[in-house]
């Protein structure tokens, strides 16, 4: 996907922009802002203005200021829109208004991956491996996401080396610039449904075959790929047809926009979180928490 020269401006507010690394879908609307901005609503917008040359034709939304436990310091929620592009970040400010600052605010008295482990929902989602894994691989993916059949080919080519590592597959179809994922996605939940292993024969059929797949012919190539995976073909086509899988679809897209999944493929391996599909991060992720698993099993020994 191609960046606004704009948008692309806003990277420096951790802003989540497109990437030639992953897929992202436009972010949903946010709450419409109060009529009556404070005076640190209306000089965050004014700076944020002058800064990024923003004019007439660029909404800027800035939230109340919300305290966050940290003396002196309130965040505050920002929503730019232009045009059809809309992102949203969050910013900064001292309680007097005087200093505002970009990036991510650390608890460092917290673990920085509890959070992410405890909001994933791997309950009723397809997966591979061992239940008890040391490591956990969650991956956030939409079907017609060329990015994401490139780490389709990378786990591909890495699991086998890794057999202590468990799969989840979460769908998150981003149906604004796919045409043809959430069919995909619901194909899949239907062959999860009838069968939990014909899945990843489905998940593999369906990223090898990314190409010649178009929302022309997606239900008929969806229902040839049911048929190659062992699946009841009338039961496959009523599942298609009901609102269950849609559902269930939707709840798995759900906790990725909990977890603030805004590009796919997005992945967290023991809720270490990856955007894109580099087999080098992965492997090294993967790694470091099988070292992390045996330091902690020969320490315990001591």
């Amino acid at each position: 996907m191609k960046k606004s020269p704009t948008l692309t401006a806003i990277l420096a507010l951790s802003f989540v922009i497109p990437s030639a690394r992953a897929q992202q879908p436009q972010a949903t609307a946010a709450a419409p802002a109060s009529a009556a901005q404070s005076p640190i609503q209306k000089t965050v917008e004014a700076y944020l203005r002058n800064l990024y040359a923003f004019g007439a034709d660029t909404a800027v939304k800035v939230a109340a200021p919300k305290d966050i436990g940290v003396e002196g310091l309130q965040e505050v929620d920002i929503e730019v829109k232009i045009g059809e592009n809309q992102q949203t970040g969050k910013v900064y400010v001292t309680k007097d208004g005087k200093y505002m600052f970009r990036g991510e605010l650390s608890d460092l008295s917290k673990d920085p991956l509890a959070e992410a482990r405890a909001k994933l929902q791997t309950k009723d989602s397809p997966s591979l491996g061992p239940a008890n894994a040391r490591v956990t691989l969650v991956e956030f993916s939409d079907f017609e996401c060329p990015i994401c059949r490139s780490l389709h080919d990378a786990l591909r080519g890495l699991l086998p080396n890794y057999p202590q590592v468990r799969v989840v597959f979460k769908d998150y179809p981003l149906d604004q610039i796919h045409p043809w994922a959430r069919t995909a996605a619901i194909a899949g939940r239907c062959a999860y449904q009838q069968e939990p292993k014909a899945f990843w024969k489905m998940y593999d059929l369906i990223y090898d075959s990314q190409d010649v797949i178009s929302a022309e012919n997606v239900w008929g190539k969806m229902t040839d790929f049911a048929a190659q995976s062992g699946l009841n073909p009338e039961a496959f086509k009523a599942c298609m047809a009901s609102p269950e899988a849609g559902a269930a679809v939707n709840a798995s897209r759900d906790n990725g926009i909990q977890l603030e999944v805004g590009s796919t493929p997005t992945i967290f391996v023991n809720g270490r979180r990856i955007v894109g599909a580099d087999p080098h991060t992965l492997e090294q992720y993967i790694k470091y928490e099988l070292d992390q698993r045996k330091a902690q099993k020969a320490a315990s020994k001591n």
